[in-house]
């Protein structure tokens, strides 16, 4: 990946390229989920126990091959005595698109034919480069053979291994214990299992994979964009099959953890990241970036920016809104035109129209914040709150200097500064009163064009004498 970031901690849709494997594992209810690490090591095994605390790790100190990882894996759930029966499922971690049905269907197919293992397979447009399955007579797996030891019959066949296993547990521990590193790798190779248990008299299965898309490995940028893009489309699909409607899928990225109900609309050029729930008859975007963000039935979210807001039913937002976590809108209430809010809980019908910023307040119901309005909220050491009634009326271009209270029903006049609580039904005026110096452009910018353009504006005849 030519990066300081493990390969399997890279992100696509909002989960890293491991995370995806373990979410997907997890689906099945295994009885011990385990993951064996090895390069970058602390910085995958806090990953790993910030995304499920079920998982355990297990450390491949040194690289000696896929053998030597799953003899890692098991030695990690029988170092307390434990002895493991049932099946086995080995996958890899860099393997996001493998779903949890996939998984299952390898499962079933496996306990089904009684295998002692089963190999998830796929079959796909060019094999070139990949392991190659070959079958007996009775459907079963005789070997699987590289692409390098192919023979022309063998490279024509389509049919490659996934890397994904399941096994028979006990007899897998005693085949990795017969392992040889006999090969021009010096390595323990997994798929050396198969042989091992067919010579010794056992089944080797094969369970196909309904869509070879689901195994692809991830192995740098490239690779990386491609399935990101897949599962993109994998997950908006699921979108538009349970209702939502996604005007362009092409220029709309959504995580796996969004979800949405019927009749939602997504416009073009969004982005729906994390948490993000859109609601019904909702509407979001064009071009807008939301992250753990509640969108309620009704709201239509324009050209905008959120981060952990909610935004209530019939709510109105944009277009160019910034809300920032800890944003409640209420219903049917609106942040306007280039409005900024942060820690700010709005109440039904309020209206913050335009160019404002709200930071630490509570606003009540049905108030109007005039245009321009800034709510001073940091005294340059602490956070201080403010609260404004419902059904206010505030003036353009003020600013509310917290910790300050404007009462139910009252009124601001338009520039002033309320650094003083403003009791129920007043009208605040913090404001110098106007003066107005006339003649001061003619004597302090003489010549100028304000001066020429003064001069133009003045009556004829103003301060000239005039003959009869």
């Amino acid at each position: 990946m030519k990066s300081a970031t493990p390969k399997v901690l890279h992100d696509i849709c909002g989960r890293s390229l491991v995370g995806h494997v373990v979410t997907a594992a997890r689906e099945l209810d295994p009885g011990h989920l385990v993951v064996v690490v090895g390069h970058g090591r602390e910085q995958v095994t806090g990953h790993l126990a910030a995304l499920d605390a079920g998982v355990r790790t297990a450390v491949q100190h040194e690289r000696r091959g896929t053998g030597d990882a799953v003899r890692t894996g098991l030695a990690e759930l029988t170092a307390d005595g434990t002895e493991l029966s049932g099946t086995v499922l080995v996958t890899c971690g860099d393997t996001p698109l493998l779903t949890a049905a996939t998984l299952r269907t390898l499962a079933d197919a496996h306990a089904a034919d009684g295998n002692a293992v089963t190999v998830l397979t796929a079959e796909v447009p060019d094999a070139t480069g990949y392991g190659r399955i070959v079958r007996a007579e009775d459907g079963s797996v005789s070997r699987i053979v590289e692409h390098k030891d192919a023979t022309a019959a063998q490279r024509a066949v389509r049919e490659i291994n996934s890397g994904v296993f399941a096994f028979d547990a006990r007899l897998l521990a005693d085949a990795l214990g017969r392992l040889r590193t006999d090969n021009s790798q010096g390595e323990e190779y997994l798929t050396d299992v198969l042989g091992i248990l067919r010579a010794d008299g056992h089944r080797v299965g094969a369970a196909r994979a309904a869509d070879h898309r689901e195994i692809a490995g991830i192995n740098n940028r490239v690779q990386l964009a491609e399935a990101r893009r897949m599962l993109n489309d994998r997950l908006l699909e699921e979108a538009m099959l349970g209702g939502a409607t996604v005007i362009d899928p092409a220029s709309t990225w959504v995580d796996a953890t969004v979800t949405f109900e019927p009749d939602a609309v997504v416009h073009p050029g969004t982005q729906l990241l994390g948490r993000t729930h859109i609601a019904a008859h909702a509407e979001v975007g064009p071009s807008c970036r939301l992250r753990d963000t509640t969108v309620a039935e009704g709201a239509v979210v324009v050209s905008s920016v959120a981060d952990g807001a909610r935004i209530g039913p019939r709510a109105s937002v944009g277009p160019f809104a910034y809300l920032r976590p800890g944003t409640v809108l209420g219903a049917a209430s609106k942040a306007g035109t280039f409005v900024e809010m942060k820690q700010a809980e709005i109440g039904e019908g309020t209206k913050v129209p335009h160019l404002s910023y709200v930071g630490d307040a509570t606003i009540g119901e049905y108030t109007n914040i005039g245009a321009a309005s800034v709510f001073v909220n940091y005294d340059g050491e602490t956070k201080h709150h403010t609260t404004i009634g419902s059904y206010c009326k505030t003036g353009s271009d003020n600013m509310f200097v917290a910790p300050v209270t404007v009462g139910d029903g009252s009124y601001t006049a338009a520039g002033s500064v309320i650094t003083k609580d403003v009791p129920p039904g007043s009208l605040a005026v913090a404001r110098g009163q106007q003066r107005n110096i006339e003649g001061w452009v003619a004597r302090k910018r003489p010549g100028s064009a304000a001066a020429r353009a003064a001069e133009s504006a003045r009556p004829r005849g103003a301060g000239e004498d005039r003959d009869g």
